[in-house]
């Protein structure tokens, strides 16, 4: 797909949203809408969300300048202040970075620039781990989704996807209006290991327009910081078995084709030729416990997804949110 933009059209204008939620990660937070404030094309706004945290809320609003602070506005979480920050923005795409990642010089740039297409709905990037303590010579890159970055198995071209990654994903405004927003009943709430409001959206776009593209581009570039919390095995189950049970709820929602398109194709072709790799590799450090590891991350995955179908199937009187329900505010959606 060429993604220049066609001669005589303009670049479409960007919001960038920041959502944040507690003061433990203030400096990573001000270095985030720093990478965004110096990119060249400059985004027209940065908004950054506070998720039910005054004291956040009041600090940034004292000290940060050059960005639009505006309290989460609706249930507390990631999805909720995403949406908030879709409703507050003015503009033709919206971009979502992490308040503990830090764009690539270039961001702005190549992010806007597959837009030119008008079948392009969303541009999504690759999310590099920036290791506070060194990547663990167990942790396998096919699961370095669990730390919320790109992993092995993505596309090494620009290419479409099913969906993006969190971290490094934008979208044309309109398209996330016309969806209704991010559910909240997905989505990371605090610390908790859970996730997919993403999946969920791109799945929906998707749907509401087969032929949109929903573009991943690996020279769109975020640095990720990975702290030592999340270097450990305990980090790592959690995280695979909340996978797990977020994808149950994008498969209630969704349907299981949609919902596990990719991680079928994942676990066909992805995690057998890494286990395969390490295996020839025996004698390197650490290889045949990344073996165990990938062993472990799909058992345990597994075992969260059948844990969210085995809750959803038990639960009487379950009350399921339409399909495309808006969750964004009335003023937000336009």
């Amino acid at each position: 797909m060429n993604s220049a933009l066609p001669a005589g059209r303009t670049v479409p204008t960007l919001s960038v949203v920041i959502c944040a939620y507690t003061l433990d990660r203030w400096d990573d937070t001000r270095a985030a809408i720093g990478s965004v404030l110096a990119q060249d094309p400059p985004a027209d706004e940065v908004v950054l969300v506070v998720d039910h945290n005054q004291a956040l809320l009041e600090r940034a609003e004292r000290e940060l300048s050059g960005v639009r602070v505006v309290p989460n506005r609706q249930r507390r979480g990631l999805s909720g202040g995403r949406n908030t920050g879709v409703a507050v923005s003015r503009t033709d795409v919206v971009a979502f970075l992490d308040d503990d990642a830090t764009a690539e010089p270039g961001w702005t740039a190549r992010l806007l620039a597959p837009y030119g297409d008008p079948r392009v709905a969303g541009v999504g990037g690759f999310v590099r781990p920036r290791w506070s303590t060194g990547r663990p010579v167990w942790f396998p890159a096919e699961f370095d989704w669990v730390v919320g970055c790109s992993y092995r198995g993505l596309p090494e071209r620009a290419a479409p996807v099913r969906n993006f990654i969190g971290a490094n994903m934008s979208f044309r405004r309109t398209e996330l209006l016309a969806a209704g927003g991010f559910l909240d009943a997905l989505g990371r709430v605090g610390t908790r290991p859970a996730g997919c409001e993403e999946t969920e959206m791109c799945i929906r776009i998707a749907a509401r327009h087969p032929e949109s593209v929903l573009l991943y581009d690996p020279a769109v570039q975020v640095r990720h910081r990975v702290p030592e919390a999340r270097t450990h095995w305990s980090y790592f189950r959690s995280r695979c078995y909340g996978e797990g049970l977020s994808k149950a709820l994008v498969a209630q929602h969704r349907g299981r084709g949609a919902a596990l398109a990719s991680e079928r194709a994942y676990l066909r072709s992805v995690i057998p030729r890494a286990v395969a790799r390490n295996l020839r590799r025996t004698g390197r450090p650490g290889a045949l416990r990344t073996v165990g590891a990938l062993s472990a991350g799909v058992c345990v995955t597994v075992t969260g997804y059948l844990v969210g179908r085995v809750r959803q199937w038990g639960s009487r009187g379950f009350s399921r949110r339409p399909q495309g329900a808006a969750q964004l505010p009335a003023e937000g959606r336009s």
